[in-house]
């Protein structure tokens, strides 16, 4: 039996692709519901202006950077509403808990809230608050860093802390680790480099660019050239090394490095409340159901 297509999906749909009703209803009933199947179609078909994400930022907070040593600690920790995450007692928390994930590198999220603070454990002192401010206030993720002597740590929070963004580069050039720090929090890219792309993603690319270049009626013996292109125009998108460095577009990130005699080694990025999504309050009805 046929999957039945919910008006939600087609908003859905059509909120990543900028297509038209009728159109995103075809291909979803086409790929019987499955959303990545019908952006697929729809990209291969050349309707979709833009396979946009649906990463809506919904919850509030602060993501934080501690470094101590050969160690850096990035950790995001959530609020309710913006308004908290400016309260200093809130502040003064994300610090704590930044510099005891860092002396400690706890293996899991039940080992770091188990950690000591000033206020008893991690867990204690976030209970503790959200009592005090009437907000739900949580730990939601941390990663720890660790480098050699010969490399250093490149650091940068934008904004107060609404991204964070910590490097390790390979050589001695702080401000070059610094300025890439920079970059990725800008550009958020997904891999660091062309071979941490998944051989399953490129095939994926390159089956919808061949279908998409047919589709345009171009010659059967230049797609290859032409597909190859896109595979590397896609990967100067997605991969840090490939990626037009920010503050100098003539150069790649990977060439802007090695004019530092470094080298990329890794990176880790955070952005307060990406992949959340909030409720949508939808007042009308809610008035209506008051009604009944």
């Amino acid at each position: 039996m046929a999957a039945k297509i919910t008006a939600a999906q087609v908003k859905e749909l059509r909120d990543k692709t900028s297509v038209g009703m009728m159109d995103a209803k075809k291909a979803l009933v086409s790929a019987d519901g499955d959303m990545q199947k019908a952006i697929d179609e729809l990209r291969e078909k050349g309707i979709a202006k833009a396979a946009k994400k649906s990463d809506r930022i919904a919850a509030e907070g602060l993501a934080h950077i501690e470094i101590s040593g050969n160690k850096a600690a990035i950790i995001e920790v959530n609020s309710e509403t913006d308004f908290v995450s400016s309260n200093d007692k809130f502040i003064n928390l994300v610090n704590e808990i930044g510099k005891a994930i860092v002396e400690n590198e706890p293996k899991d999220m039940d080992a770091a809230l188990a950690l000591k603070v000033s206020e008893g454990t991690i867990q204690e002192a976030i209970t503790g608050l959200t009592a005090v401010i009437g907000e739900k206030i949580t730990l939601r993720r941390f990663k720890v860093l660790d480098k050699t002597d010969s490399q250093v740590f490149g650091s940068y929070l934008h904004n107060g802390g609404l991204i964070a963004a910590v490097t390790i580069l390979e050589g001695s050039d702080e401000e070059a680790a610094k300025d890439v720090a920079m970059h990725v929090a800008a550009i958020n890219p997904r891999y660091i480099d062309r071979d941490h792309v998944p051989s399953d993603v490129l095939d994926h690319e390159k089956e919808v660019f061949t279908e998409e270049t047919k589709a345009e009626g171009k010659p059967e013996k230049i797609i290859p050239h032409i597909v190859e292109g896109r595979v590397n125009k896609f990967l100067s998108e997605i991969s840090l090394a490939d990626q037009e460095f920010v503050k100098d577009s003539d150069l790649t990130v990977q060439q802007y490095v090695e004019s530092k005699k470094s080298k990329l080694v890794d990176y880790v990025r955070f952005e307060v409340g990406e992949g959340i999504e909030k409720p949508k309050e939808d007042f009308a009805q809610e008035v209506k159901n008051q009604m009944k």
